[in-house]
């Protein structure tokens, strides 16, 4: 898959509050999707795993199955690159403008 593609599924995947709440849940350890039920019971299975799903093409999700259960680990990867192409190279713009101003407002 193209750079390009990838960076669009991460960025549609991200682009829910729900997933990114899925996601939030995932920060910390891996859960089952049992567990990710639990967490969220104003949805039913069916919706969280459409969820997952989203996830899992975006690659931000990376699922293992355990005998009858489904594990959900996170991958931060597709987040950092997303950083370190479209985030980062404007902050460090920003910040120099401010240190600039800072600079500016010390004389």
């Amino acid at each position: 898959m193209s750079s390009k593609a990838q960076d669009d599924n991460v960025f549609k995947a991200l682009a829910h509050p729900r997933r990114r709440a899925l996601l939030d849940e995932l920060k910390d350890a891996p859960r089952t999707t049992g567990m990710l039920c639990d967490a969220f019971p104003d949805m039913d299975r069916c919706t969280v795993m459409l969820h997952l799903k989203v996830l899992e093409e975006a690659d931000l999700v990376v699922a293992r199955r355990e005998g009858r259960e489904r594990w959900n680990h996170l991958n931060a990867l597709p987040i950092k690159q997303i950083h370190d192409r479209w985030i980062s190279q404007y902050a460090t713009h920003a910040i120099s403008i401010l240190d600039q101003l800072k600079s500016d407002l010390e004389v």
